[in-house]
């Protein structure tokens, strides 16, 4: 796909959604597998089935709905959500798989909350643990910024010295602590998929400095932060990775995990939204 190519087909699917929804909020979040049911603390929802929009795919993996809901959340803030996202290891390309983020910023979304299903690494997570990312490791073999550049999209070669927000991660921290929550820091290494880590692979990953495992999140935290987004990603622990727990990793586990700890990262979300939409205009950065 060529970056004229891109652009016109990010600006066809915003057009698409506006006539929904033409006035699309600030802030949007992308949730993963198992955490679907936090569209339901949604009020006044508007549900745009992904099959409608033009250039998005269908996800394929369960526990991914495949919708963009828009609707809103503690004292009436406007929240939109993609409620579950496609994958590298469906066999969709990176550009392909980070599209939708494209299109937010076609919409003008400014902050973009990403959260995942993850492997425990770090030897104090344990299933239910939500990790607010402090930083990455692409281990894809592959970046979904290669290509021609769509200069009206972001620069040939982005800075990836902070692509999650120390402005949001903060936020994040002082509202878990409100909320009684111990939120845990760390790094999300990303592997292609879709089987599971080795346990050999899981000890590479700790001496790399790992923390939590997964097989999203990071391309399209990349893309955002090329396209001049403010990041905010939550890992949610829901399984501990290959070798330390001595038994075999289920996605049904992946995904009752999610189920259970949708409630408080839930809550969380809700508070940094909450927090985002009543903050002085003066105190949000603009583009980076």
């Amino acid at each position: 796909m060529t970056s004229l190519d891109l652009s016109a087909r990010a600006e066809e699917a915003a057009l698409a959604i506006r006539e929904t929804i033409p006035q699309p909020p600030a802030i949007a979040v992308v949730l993963g597998s198992g955490l679907g049911a936090l569209t339901d603390r949604l009020a006044d929802r508007v549900v745009v089935p992904y099959a409608t929009i033009p250039h998005f795919e269908r996800p394929t993996v369960p526990g991914h709905a495949g919708n963009l809901v828009v609707g809103t959340v503690r004292d009436g803030h406007p929240l939109l959500v993609l409620q579950g996202r496609y994958h590298y290891y469906e066999g969709w390309d990176l550009g392909t798989v980070t599209f939708p983020v494209r299109v937010l910023q076609r919409l003008g979304i400014r902050t973009l909350i990403l959260t995942a299903a993850t492997g425990g690494i770090a030897r104090a997570l344990r299933p239910g643990s939500i990790v607010c990312l402090e930083d990455h490791l692409n281990l894809i073999g592959e970046s979904p910024l290669r290509g021609p550049n769509a200069v009206d999209f972001g620069e040939r070669f982005p800075d990836m010295s902070e692509v999650y927000s120390q402005r949001l991660r903060a936020l994040a921290f002082e509202e878990a602590r409100s909320l009684g929550y111990e939120l845990a820091s760390g790094v999300y290494a990303c592997l292609p998929g879709p089987s599971y880590e080795t346990p050999a692979e899981i000890r590479m990953l700790r001496t790399l400095g790992a923390d939590v495992v997964g097989m999203s999140t990071v391309p399209e935290a990349i893309v955002a932060r090329h396209s001049r987004l403010e990041v905010l990603a939550f890992a949610l622990v829901t399984n501990l990775a290959a070798g330390l727990s001595g038994r075999t990793i289920e996605h049904e586990e992946v995904l009752a995990a999610g189920r259970l700890a949708t409630p408080r990262l839930g809550d969380l979300i809700e508070r940094v939204v909450w927090r985002l939409a009543t903050a002085d205009p003066a105190d949000s950065p603009g583009p980076a």
